[in-house]
C-alpha cells in the first residue's frame, strides 16, 4: 500500500553486487505486479567506489561480458535503456550525493506545488 501511494520510488541498487541487474528486474516485475507503473521512479546505483571490473585485452576480440564493462560504459547504458533517472553514488563516499539530493529536492517541489499551491515552505 505504501509503495503505491508514494509520490516518488527510489530502487537503490547495489552496483558492487554479481548480479544487480537479476535485482532490478524482479523489483521492476514486482512493482508491475502490484500495479505501479505510471510513479515517478529513480534508479540510485550505490557503491560506485566498491565497482570493480575486469579489462579485457585490447586483443580479445570475443564479445564483452558484464563483468568486462567500466563504470562509464554502464553508466551510459543505463542511461540510455532507463526511462526513468539513474544517479551513481557512492553514499559511503558521499560521491555524487549533492546532485541528486538537488535534482530529487526539486522533484518532491514539483509534488508539493501541485499538492499545496498555497504552501511555499520547500521554496
Amino acid at each position: 500500500d505504501e509503495v503505491r501511494e508514494s509520490d516518488i520510488l527510489l530502487h537503490v541498487v547495489d552496483i558492487s553486487h554479481s548480479n544487480f541487474e537479476e535485482q532490478i528486474d524482479v523489483v521492476k516485475n514486482t512493482l508491475h505486479e502490484i500495479g505501479v507503473k505510471d510513479k515517478s521512479n529513480y534508479l540510485i546505483f550505490n557503491k560506485i567506489d566498491a565497482f570493480s571490473y575486469v579489462k579485457k585485452d585490447e586483443d580479445d576480440l570475443t564479445p564483452k561480458e558484464r563483468e568486462n564493462f567500466s563504470l562509464n560504459e554502464l553508466q551510459q547504458m543505463w542511461i540510455a535503456k532507463e526511462n526513468s533517472p539513474c544517479f551513481f553514488i557512492s553514499a559511503k563516499e558521499k560521491l555524487n550525493l549533492t546532485e541528486f539530493k538537488e535534482i530529487l529536492y526539486q522533484e518532491v517541489k514539483k509534488v508539493h506545488s501541485v499538492r499545496y499551491p498555497y504552501n511555499n515552505y520547500l521554496y
